[in-house]
């Protein structure tokens, strides 16, 4: 699922400051290579024992991720259940406690990087 209003869509930071802001609250920067990353948090949903994945989906607009310095624009933000043996199902539906639960890690994250 595509989370639509998070107020993180389009946002520009820089690449210390994402990677700081992000690791604060527990997201890991895990797929990435010079112009794109993804962020990546884990949530376990205690009642079906599914993992889920909030996953944040960044773009280099100035600079390379070589760079702290580099400029990375938030593009789309995605929830989805993991799957056997290493895929993300973003199309099944999820349950009301953990897209609570993703929500309060997104507007955390809205809010550590207003405060750069």
């Amino acid at each position: 699922m595509i989370l639509e209003n998070t107020g993180l869509n389009g946002q520009k930071t820089d690449l210390h400051h994402l990677d700081s802001a992000s690791s604060k609250i527990g997201f890991v920067r895990w797929q990435w290579e010079y112009y794109r990353a993804t962020y990546d948090y884990k949530i376990d949903d205690t009642a079906s024992g599914a993992e889920y994945y909030l996953r944040i989906s960044t773009r280099a607009v100035e600079g390379k991720l070589e760079n702290p310095d580099a400029i990375l624009r938030i593009d789309d933000v995605y929830l989805g259940r993991a799957t056997f043996p290493h895929g993300l199902d973003y199309e099944g539906q999820v349950p009301e406690q953990v897209l609570k639960i993703a929500k309060m890690k997104l507007a955390a994250l809205k809010d550590q990087l207003a405060s750069h």
